[in-house]
């Protein structure tokens, strides 16, 4: 994916769809804004700006809830990330004489 590509992400919630349109700049801009005392407003900032503005007022009802919008920007998040096996490699141990 390039840096300027967008992705277009539908999640459903209960009963309703609603479709984001993610860039790696809105991705940066979330990670960026958020703090150790700031968590649900850059998710809900996220959520709002991204998705389609004809299901913007649907969704910032089920944004009420804080809970909710944490779940929502996860989900979110895990389906943008890349599909990429990471394995961590441990430093081979050292033998001293």
């Amino acid at each position: 994916m390039s840096q300027t590509q967008a992705r277009e992400i539908t999640l459903e919630i209960g009963t309703k769809e609603f479709t984001f349109t993610l860039t790696p700049q809105d991705v940066t801009k979330y990670f960026n804004a958020m703090t150790a005392n700031n968590k649900v407003a850059p998710s809900f900032n996220l959520l709002s700006s991204t998705v389609l503005p004809a299901e913007k007022a649907g969704l910032r009802e089920l944004l009420a809830n804080p809970v909710m919008t944490m779940q929502v920007a996860g989900a979110l998040l895990e389906e943008y990330a890349p599909d990429v096996e990471i394995i961590v490699k441990k430093p081979l141990s050292t033998l001293t004489a």
